[in-house]
């Protein structure tokens, strides 16, 4: 794949840390922790990145979680989350702490999250009987 897609991003704050490439193939871009940031026990945390991105339309960001992360107990409780093309406010990465303890300290510039930009396919919905949707 050649084409080389724009996504514009803006820091918020001095520390914020841009998105970076893990390797020539990744498929993601290593989002970073902006402050240190206590995850409880089984309780949805925002962490704050201090970046805003504008993802072009007909793309839509996924922020995914980081393997190495999960192993250790650091998950997000919703799976993937999405970024719309028209979503402009900061980006926080959603997690929770399923490890042993009661908490996850994630640390000001720890690698917390993958940003994979995508491509929306324009889709057009028909409704069918349940006998016509085939195997």
């Amino acid at each position: 794949m050649d084409e080389v897609i724009e996504v514009k991003v803006a820091r918020v704050h001095e520390d914020a840390q841009l998105p970076t490439r893990g390797s020539a193939h990744a498929a993601g871009y290593d989002l970073y922790a902006l402050e240190d940031t206590d995850v409880l026990y089984r309780t949805a945390t925002l962490v704050r990145t201090g970046l805003h991105v504008a993802i072009p339309i007909g793309y839509e960001g996924q922020v995914r979680a980081r393997s190495s992360l999960g192993k250790r107990g650091l998950i997000p409780p919703h799976g993937i989350g999405t970024i719309d093309a028209d979503y402009r406010g900061e980006l926080f990465v959603m997690m929770t702490w399923i490890g042993e303890g009661d908490s996850y300290k994630v640390k000001s510039g720890e690698r917390i999250a993958q940003l994979v930009i995508s491509p929306i396919p324009d889709v057009q919905f028909s409704e069918v009987g349940v006998s016509d949707l085939g195997d």
